[in-house]
């Protein structure tokens, strides 16, 4: 299968799906982003690399770094993590605190704001700066020693960021968060400020397609069982609550970012990474969605 002519295919196709979404405007710093940008990129286990459009244009990877975040984290505590943090879809928005209420501060999944900031503190348990660890890891794994987070972007998050606030200090009422409040927000933010082409995140999203083991470097990050879980929990609740919607069109592992990144895993194959900053009204890349599904159904490589 010639997967660069079907990329190139691809693009064109999903194109004329700008402008039926919107760039995210509630981090004041995403909302200068240019919205008439597309790029995609596959990296595969046998060592080839594909991209086409804006592949080598930096973006602001946002909650795709919830992904790696989980993958450090559970890797240093094991199934220690599991009793902070749920594993089961939301189906409320990402940012929610009527359900984090109910469930007496303990989130439903690590890919909610709410389980995202439970597991920074994780992690900030285990390596102190645990932004610091994240960066170490992704620039090993792109090859890119200069990656960085957009101070712009952490600063306006910071700034804007009072229900992330809110969600801290709940879950720190109920003992579920170990460590300061606005330390764990800080490293969350600058976690979620990573700036990241398609072609770096599908090179750093491989090692989840090859059963936690990086080829890259030949690190084992996580184990076998480890890695499912983490493609698990990607499939039922890495696209906030439209999980069930790419799920049935794409059938894939997926990480999405309101920044409009979007990162698919297809296990023992390859990693796909596609970006289009317009979003749904759920938060997710309406290009990219259009082109995960197209790439699913023309090759026939799901899970399902």
């Amino acid at each position: 299968m010639n997967l660069q002519a079907l990329i190139e295919d691809i693009q064109q196709q999903v194109l004329p799906f700008y402008d039926q979404g919107r760039v995210a405007d509630y981090i004041p710093a995403l909302a200068s982003v240019p919205p008439h940008q597309f790029g995609i990129a596959i990296h595969t286990l046998d060592g080839r690399e594909h991209a086409c459009g804006d592949a080598d244009t930096p973006f602001s990877i946002q909650s795709i770094s919830k992904a790696f975040m989980l993958a450090l984290t559970l890797q240093a505590d094991g199934e220690q993590l599991w009793r902070h943090v749920g594993k089961e879809p939301s189906g409320n928005p990402f940012n929610s605190l009527v359900q984090l209420e109910y469930e007496h501060g303990i989130p439903r999944n690590p890919f909610i704001n709410a389980g995202a900031l439970v597991v920074t503190d994780r992690a900030i348990g285990h390596f102190g700066d645990a932004h610091a660890r994240l960066l170490a890891w992704l620039r090993e794994e792109t090859g890119n020693a200069g990656l960085m987070a957009d101070q712009a972007i952490a600063a306006s998050e910071r700034a804007h960021g009072d229900r992330n606030a809110a969600l801290a200090h709940f879950m720190k009422s109920y003992g579920n968060l170990g460590h300061p409040v606005e330390t764990v927000l800080d490293q969350y933010f600058h976690n979620c400020s990573i700036a990241m082409s398609c072609r770096e995140l599908a090179r750093a999203g491989l090692f989840l397609a090859n059963h936690g083991l990086s080829p890259q470097t030949g690190t084992q990050y996580l184990s076998r069982s480890q890695a499912k879980q983490v493609n698990a929990v990607m499939l039922t609740c890495g696209t906030y609550d439209a999980a069930g919607e790419f799920a049935y069109r794409v059938g894939l592992p997926v990480k999405s970012g309101v920044g409009g990144g979007l990162l698919a895993v297809i296990p023992g194959k390859m990693a796909i990474a596609a970006w289009s900053p317009q979003l749904d009204a759920r938060g997710n890349s309406v290009l990219g969605l259009e082109a995960l599904d197209r790439f699913t159904t023309r090759t026939g490589l799901s899970i399902f």
